[in-house]
């Protein structure tokens, strides 16, 4: 059994070796993104090159697979059972049209990789083929299940559909990387407890019998209430519930009426509730309810109100991000952790968090000293050294965590 140095030496090894590859899978996804649920290319060059590697891979309907990597020994006989640690990407892309210039930008039009998906399947093939030459060598001790999902840009997320099919089952750990272009090439942000936040869809549909503008009091004013629930229910929940859970409500849509002199019978507006705490998260939506009705309830309008349920927090647990520590201390050196920020957007790697325990890294694309770009843009670009970093940084992460399954 290889010393904990001399894994990581060949974990250096295996890793410059695959990168000229690496970074051409890479610019290929690139080329040819493909939306949530409609990931087949995709799906088929990740089987592919898995398959090649002599590992057998499980396909999902319609897209999306996973693939075992079996450790060189087994487990002792203190161990009932076979313990695995999951490593997972996401395939999908956005609907969004690229502007980057690169010479290897987006050849279907309104779809980019503009979240880095590429770079996280990437990364996970890259890890994958340096576990799996690391078992034929007999020096791999753990169990390792790599996961490539579709449409995490979807609501709920295509995580529950992987669950769904059983994915996890005899998994103990689960772990991910994500791009953040705030980072530097070279380093990841990792912390204990939530990074991302629950991401709920609200919708409030008021309506009345409406009328004339120069006659409001002979109605219910379907304007005038969207107002009040656009402004009042935010602060209102604001003072409800604790401000450490992270609780924030912001609108994106209002619609209603058509002239203006005519007060509408009907009018909505959308949005989103996010909550870094998810027992918060359940007091927010049961409040929402009640606090939209008595904001609205002096205008005399009848009032919807729908909560459609996104993701959960993405909630790091402790152990496993002491795993993505010291994993990034002996791949990337002492200097390589940094505090990762909290954020309120959603992620749907939250959902395996509600099955196993894991943790998920921010994975540093920005070129030191270079521009820093944001996720979800048409003009982001990734400094590709990332892609060596991110699958060197996930091999020690599945070896070590393995290893400390075993002992």
């Amino acid at each position: 059994m290889l010393t904990s140095s001399a894994l990581t030496d060949q974990i250096h090894t295996l890793t410059d070796g695959l990168l000229a590859e690496l970074v051409d899978f890479r610019r290929d996804l690139h080329a040819h993104p493909e939306l949530g649920f409609n990931e087949h290319r995709t799906t088929a060059k990740v089987a592919e090159r898995l398959e090649a590697a002599g590992l057998k891979v499980r396909r999902f309907s319609p897209t999306g697979l996973a693939a075992d990597i079996d450790p060189a020994t087994e487990p002792g006989p203190a161990t009932r059972r076979l313990r695995r640690v999951a490593l997972r990407a996401d395939l999908d892309a956005l609907p969004l049209q690229e502007d980057t210039g690169l010479p290897f930008s987006s050849t279907v039009p309104g779809v980019s990789h503009a979240c880095g998906h590429d770079v996280h399947t990437t990364v996970v093939l890259g890890a994958g083929l340096v576990l799996a030459e690391l078992a034929r060598q007999g020096a791999l001790h753990s169990a390792v299940r790599l996961i490539f999902q579709p449409a995490e840009e979807i609501q709920p997320g295509g995580a529950l559909d992987l669950l769904d099919t059983g994915v996890l089952e005899d998994v103990d750990r689960i772990f991910a990387v994500h791009c953040d272009p705030k980072v530097p090439v070279g380093q990841v942000g990792t912390r204990i407890g939530p990074i991302t936040s629950a991401s709920d869809t609200v919708t409030v549909t008021l309506t009345s019998d409406g009328g004339h503008t120069s006659r409001p009091h002979l109605t219910g004013d379907v304007v005038y209430a969207l107002g009040l629930v656009a402004t009042t229910t935010p602060a209102l929940l604001g003072r409800r519930l604790d401000p450490r859970a992270g609780v924030n409500l912001t609108w994106g849509s209002v619609r209603a009426g058509s002239a203006p002199n005519a007060i509408p019978t009907t009018g909505t507006i959308t949005g989103t509730l996010r909550c870094l705490d998810a027992r918060t998260r359940e007091k927010a939506e049961n409040l929402l309810q009640e606090l939209i009705t008595q904001v609205v309830a002096p205008t005399g309008v009848e009032t919807e109100v729908s909560l459609v349920r996104g993701v959960p927090p993405v909630d790091n647990d402790e152990v496993c991000t002491r795993i993505l520590d010291e994993a990034a201390r002996a791949v990337l050196g002492p200097d390589a952790l940094v505090l990762t920020e909290q954020s309120l957007g959603g992620e749907d790697f939250g959902w395996y968090l509600t099955a196993a325990v894991g943790a998920m890294a921010r994975l540093g694309v920005r070129t030191p000293g270079g521009r820093a770009y944001d996720l979800h843009r048409p003009d982001l670009v990734v400094d590709e050294d990332a892609i060596g970093v991110g699958a060197r940084f996930l091999a020690q992460v599945a070896a070590g965590a393995g290893r400390d399954l075993h002992t």
